[in-house]
């Protein structure tokens, strides 16, 4: 931005917004206290939101100097700005009092003045102004008929003014202003808004009070008489009302919600938020639930040098369906000991009352879905050893609890098997930081393994894994040998499938892991283009030992796909080891633009081939099949605005699809995305997923938008309070089972001065229920958001890729932070 007009005092005439002859302007300037202190340089803040009567003023602040140095801190303060007067005519004396008259402007650092005609009395340094009056202090902007302000202190009054804030991006009208110094102001009969006040019109929301007192130092508004009007009818009438001024936090009540659900029924929630310092505070929400009864949340939030973490409680004392207590309790810490060496610590727990708490709709239960709730603790201390017979190594020592709640369905006969709790884990690890031609790691580590269900086999376990490669290669390929060992020795509290109840197995393993990658140069799409051609090749060699009879604590069969058909075991955990005598070939090519490096497209196909039968599999069936499923990849981004997923598991014997997953999203313009899914696992589920965020308006635009002409995008409403209607949504049906598993389904409005939000959601809680639940948000821009029952940005920001806030079409996330 080039800099604004030089402002030099008595040396010419300040610039006018619109143009005078020379005859007709004078230019006074009065120093005091000596020398005129240099302005600060800055740039004028864009407000795209402020009133066309504010836009329109003409007054430009700061004035700026390309010479200016930074002040001293008592020119900061006012106390040694200039003040400069311009009008058509200046009658007075020098050092006296000064009168301007026709378009008069007078400046004093950051505050500006225009006004029919001006007065200034030098003595007590006091400014008068009639007629069409305009101030501006620093982003506060002022429209009236009479100003009386001491310009030194900004002590006086201001009668019949419009206001505008800059720091809430709202303002009104009052009936008067005193200003009380620099931060603070009281405003008499006052209403307030961040719509347009168009005279002989209501604005689509207004606070009215009696008075309100603004105090910016201490961040906080106190309203009298406040009555909260939408579309003229009274919602929220306050005797007293307390309020933030500026994002900084403040203690007081947050904005009522009201909700309804088919599980809990009419609810009404007053949260109130704790300030408590400024590296804690806590949210208190006392809620009544018309099927449930009544309720008390706590969110405890706090930030302390080294620590960190969180708690949140909700609490139902007596379940009016249950006649039972229902709880749900989260805490979340992490930290470290500065005096012991890099000793870490973090630890998560979640757990509820019953297993029935996640498909009841209870505030909290969004998160409860997958029904497996885990609580852990961990010390962990890492640190580089230097003098060591192998030189530099880098050594982790740890220490971790883990427990599992399974949330079973009482009203399912089916029951869940929950995994083994580590009641302890301990254990150390070694490696080589890097640097030398070897890179190897070892790792001990003991577990006692507990399970909730008694007639489960529960013992302990220790195992030892090492492993030893040596990397080989440059830019464009690498050749890495690796040895391992795998090694574990249980003891358990019965007899084991062979009788023991002590055992012990070591398997070793070997790999050879090679990778290319080859460029050129190419073209296509109208583009100059780099192709990348990159074919890997594994061979991993693993003996067959007998694990039959061992416990399995904490192996799984590893989910096939292009990361895992890579690894040398098909098991997750340490109690199964595959054994292996296979190679697995890959191949993918990526389209890179030759500008801008960026991928527009890429593809890959890898398939395993077994040298000899498999004989530890996940079903315990030997697997002969000398092929694997063909897996093939494909991300394509070429058309503007346009991206496509795809990843497809093909068996070659029986020449069918195992499983597919194919995605696809248009996005052509900030807060417009469609994206739709389809997944299937042949035999298991299959699956359809849509999602959308769409401007109702353009719901007729052409079909060629769709084929890559890209939708200009929308012009903000901020500020005039143009209407348009979005619709939200995401729907999840199960095309095996015929019915929907989810859905969510609403619009939002965005008015430039308010947005409103209506979604209802449907979540299935088993193959015949579901619960349903409304969300209503009324989001007050320059005040606050009203939401009845759940966040539905939270909700629409999980459910829908690509979703935007409205008023920020960069992709901004809903807060949730509880602070008003």
């Amino acid at each position: 931005m080039p800099p604004l007009p030089t402002s030099r005092p008595c040396s010419r005439p300040l610039p006018r917004p619109r143009s005078l002859s020379p005859v007709a302007r004078a230019c006074v300037c009065l120093l005091l206290h000596g020398l005129a202190a240099p302005v600060i340089a800055q740039e004028a803040a864009c407000r795209p939101a402020a009133p066309a009567w504010v836009r329109e003023g003409g007054l430009q602040l700061p004035w700026v100097s390309p010479n200016a140095a930074e002040p001293s801190a008592e020119a900061a303060a006012g106390g040694e700005d200039p003040i400069l007067v311009e009008a058509d005519r200046l009658i007075g004396q020098t050092g006296q009092s000064l009168r301007a008259e026709g378009r008069a402007t007078l400046r004093r650092g950051l505050l500006s003045l225009q006004a029919d005609r001006i007065e200034y009395r030098q003595d007590d340094d006091r400014v008068h102004a009639l007629g069409t009056v305009r101030l501006q202090r620093e982003d506060s902007h002022f429209l009236g008929t009479e100003l009386d302000l001491q310009t030194e202190h900004q002590e006086g009054y201001f009668l019949s003014p419009r206001f505008y804030l800059g720091r809430t991006q709202a303002g009104g009208r009052a009936e008067r202003v005193d200003f009380i110094g620099r931060n603070r102001m009281v405003v008499s009969r006052a209403s307030y808004s961040s719509c347009d006040l168009v005279d002989g019109e209501t604005p689509a929301w207004e606070l009215s009070t009696r008075r309100v007192r603004l105090d910016f130092d201490a961040n906080e508004g106190l309203a009298e008489g406040a009555v909260l009007r939408f579309q003229g009818v009274p919602i929220l009438a306050l005797p007293v009302m307390s309020f933030p001024v500026t994002e900084a936090r403040k203690s007081g009540w947050l904005p009522p919600m009201i909700s309804t659900s088919s599980t809990t029924g009419l609810g009404v929630s007053a949260p109130y938020y704790w300030n408590i310092a400024p590296e804690q505070d806590m949210t208190l929400t006392p809620t009544l639930m018309s099927k449930r009864g009544a309720a008390l949340e706590t969110e405890y939030r706090y930030l302390q040098p080294g620590w960190s973490g969180e708690a949140n409680l909700f609490a139902l004392p007596n379940d009016l369906q249950t006649g039972q207590q229902r709880w749900a309790l989260r805490s979340e810490q992490r930290g470290a000991f500065a005096a012991a060496g890099g000793l870490r610590y973090d630890w998560s727990l979640l757990r509820v009352s019953d297993g029935d708490y996640w498909k009841d709709g209870l505030r909290g239960a969004e998160s409860l879905t997958p029904r497996l709730l885990s609580s852990r603790g961990r010390l962990e201390q890492r640190r580089r050893l230097r003098a060591t017979p192998l030189g530099e190594v880098d050594q982790q020592l740890y220490a971790r609890v883990q427990r599992w709640q399974l949330l079973q369905d009482s009203g399912s006969s089916t029951r869940i098997v929950a995994p083994y709790q580590r009641a302890p884990q301990a254990g150390a690890r070694w490696s080589d930081p890097g640097g030398g031609p070897l890179q190897w790691s070892l790792q001990t580590e003991v577990n006692q393994f507990v399970h909730a269900d008694a007639d489960q086999i529960q013992g302990s376990r220790a195992h030892l894994l090492g492993q030893i490669a040596l990397p080989l290669g440059d830019a464009g390929w690498r050749l890495t040998p690796r040895l391992s060992l795998n090694s574990a020795a249980y003891q358990t509290d019965r007899p084991m499938s062979d009788g023991r109840r002590r055992a012990h197995r070591t398997i070793p393993g070997f790999s050879v892991d090679s990778a290319w990658t080859l460029e050129r140069e190419t073209a296509a799409f109208g583009r100059a283009l780099v192709q990348t051609l990159e074919p890997r090749l594994l061979y991993a060699l693993t003996p067959w030992r007998d694990q039959s009879a061992l416990p399995d604590f904490d192996s799984a069969a590893l989910d096939f796909n292009a990361t895992t058909v890579f690894s040398d075991n098909i098991f997750s955990g340490i109690d199964r080891v595959s054994d292996a005598n296979q190679v697995t070939a890959g191949l993918t090519t990526r389209y890179l633009d030759r500008s801008s490096g960026a991928e527009l497209a890429r593809f890959g196909i890898a398939q395993r081939y077994l040298l000899r039968d498999q004989r530890i599999t996940a079903d315990g069936v030997p697997l002969s099949n000398r092929f694997s499923d063909l897996l093939l990849q494909a991300s394509i981004g070429v058309v503007p605005d346009w991206t496509l997923d795809t990843s497809v598991q093909f068996n070659p014997d029986t020449d069918r699809l195992v499983r597919t997953i194919t995605s696809a999203r248009w996005s052509p313009g900030p807060l417009r995305t469609l994206y739709a899914s389809h997944r299937l696992k042949r035999g298991s589920s299959e699956q359809l997923a849509l999602g959308w965020q769409w401007p109702l308006a353009d719901l007729g635009r052409p079909l060629a938008g769709l084929l890559g002409s890209r939708v200009a995008p929308a012009s903000s409403s901020a500020g005039d309070c143009r209407g348009r209607v979005y619709g939200v949504g995401a729907l999840d049906y199960s095309l095996r089972d015929r019915r929907l598993s989810g859905a969510i389904v609403g619009f939002e409005y965005d008015a430039g001065c308010w947005i409103g939000r209506v979604v209802a959601r449907r979540q299935s809680t088993s193959a015949q229920n579901a619960s349903t639940q409304l969300m209503l948000q009324l989001e007050l821009v320059g005040l606050s958001r009203l939401s009845a029952g759940s966040n539905p940005l939270s909700i629409l920001k999980d459910n829908i890729p690509g979703y935007q806030l409205l008023r920020d079409p960069r992709g901004a996330t809903a807060d949730n932070s509880g602070a008003p």
